[in-house]
């Protein structure tokens, strides 16, 4: 097991296996992580509240930009 595969793990994915699916599943696995280590760091007080608060309304609308990009996908290919 290598660094990356142990600090970003990545479940199976048991869903309807579409290539959109599987991609936004690996970057809700993705979002999920990096929220665990922003929480973390703030918590340890690695970093103050107000920055935690921007990382994570950054990851999130990451998160919301790749559903909005693959849901368009997704309708194109109809």
């Amino acid at each position: 097991m290598n660094k990356h595969e142990f600090l970003y793990p990545q479940s199976s994915y048991y869903g309807k296996e579409t290539p959109e699916n599987i991609a936004f599943n690996q970057k809700l696995q993705e979002f999920s992580h990096k929220l665990n280590y922003i929480s973390g760091f703030q918590t340890a007080g690695k970093i103050p509240p107000r920055l935690a608060y921007l990382q994570v309304e950054e990851l999130w609308q990451e998160l919301e930009e790749t559903k909005e990009k693959l849901d368009n996908r997704k309708k194109t290919q109809l």
